[in-house]
């Protein structure tokens, strides 16, 4: 990629988009692309085809997508299958037609099997069930990795595809219906905080409600009081965190210095799996990661275990080889990258 290169973002206010847009914003790139969902419903066809014809983008990163946590995941099954491969099938298709250079497409490690070997390695793609929960989503990213795989194959298009581990940073999203774990977490702690310390009023700031009454009823539902937060689960599973500004890195070292013929071995036979893990290679228990929330906000009560919820696959570790070998590696740490977005956090509420 040119300094100058017409390069379009899809989904640039979400947490990995808005990570990769500051990073290449940062690297001086002048011509930058961008919609809103309101401006640009990238489920509909017709809406993304004249998209293409207008803005003619020589470059895409692919970080649109419906996305969410277990209870939305399996809650909203059909949405997530149903919309994430609209989004990916419009873009990924009309980068073809219009001869895009080069397109990133980003999906998630929930494509492996559930009980995948550890540390998960690219080759183990489709080699048993899925973890039911998120499967439909699941299904969604390995149709858009292989899409990618197969017009490169048949049309010598430059697709790639990479399968980012848990990520958070600024504009995670803390829903504490939707989100994922981590700002999950850390909003329900800090929010636990606030009520041990008699801080009533930032507490009805935080949530948007009218009364103590309607927010302690509110938090009630997630477990949260003044003295307890109850986490789903039994803490034992095990997650690997990425902080979203490295996964920008990461994208765009590989937009700049990497090809799709660079992600497999010339001597294979069938070329598959030539998706790229991002992550750290490192992971962590639920309950040391409440643990670890819980000292940095400073949080004095107790962390409830539900056992009664489930705790979804117990593992989820990539092998990051394969990306190390491209030449790139993680900077943030864990603690660091926490200390980080509850900082973060706090200054936006």
């Amino acid at each position: 990629m040119n300094k100058d290169s017409k390069i379009y973002i899809a989904g640039h206010r979400g947490l990995v988009g808005s990570a990769i847009l500051k990073n290449l914003q940062e690297k001086a790139y002048n011509n930058i692309v961008t919609r809103t969902h309101k401006e640009l419903d990238l489920t509909n066809q017709v809406a993304v085809e004249n998209f293409f014809k207008e803005e003619k983008p020589e470059y895409v990163f692919l970080a649109a997508a419906k996305v969410g946590g277990i209870v939305a995941n399996n809650t909203y099954r059909a949405d997530f299958i149903y919309e994430n491969m609209m989004i990916q099938n419009n873009v990924i298709h009309q980068s073809y037609i219009h001869n895009v250079k080069k397109l990133l497409f980003l999906g998630s490690t929930c494509i492996y099997p559930k009980n995948a070997p550890q540390p998960m390695k690219e080759e183990y793609l489709l080699t048993d069930t899925l973890e039911y929960t998120n499967e439909p989503y699941a299904i969604a990213k390995i149709a858009g990795i292989k899409m990618c795989e197969s017009y490169n194959l048949q049309y010598r298009t430059n697709f790639i595809s990479v399968m980012p581990t848990n990520l958070y940073g600024p504009n995670d999203n803390f829903d504490l219906e939707k989100s994922h774990v981590l700002p999950a977490l850390i909003r329900k702690i800090h929010l636990a905080k606030l009520l041990h310390q008699g801080k009533n009023n930032e507490v009805i700031a935080d949530l948007r409600l009218n009364t103590i009454e309607e927010a302690k009823d509110y938090l009630n539902k997630f477990g949260v009081s003044a003295t307890s937060v109850e986490i789903w689960g039994s803490g034992k599973p095990k997650r690997e965190f990425l902080w979203s500004e490295d996964m920008a890195e990461a994208c765009v070292f590989i937009m700049e210095n990497r090809d799709f013929k660079d992600t497999f071995s010339n001597t294979e036979k069938e070329i598959r799996n030539t998706h790229i893990n991002i992550g750290t290679g490192e992971d962590i228990s639920i309950k040391e990661l409440a643990e670890t929330i819980k000292e940095i906000i400073g949080f004095k009560g107790d962390l409830v275990f539900n056992y009664t919820k489930p705790d979804g696959t117990l593992r989820k570790l990539t092998d990051v080889s394969k990306l190390n070998s491209l030449g790139w590696k993680h900077t943030v740490e864990l603690k660091q990258g926490i200390e980080r977005i509850y900082k973060w956090y706090k200054q936006i509420n």
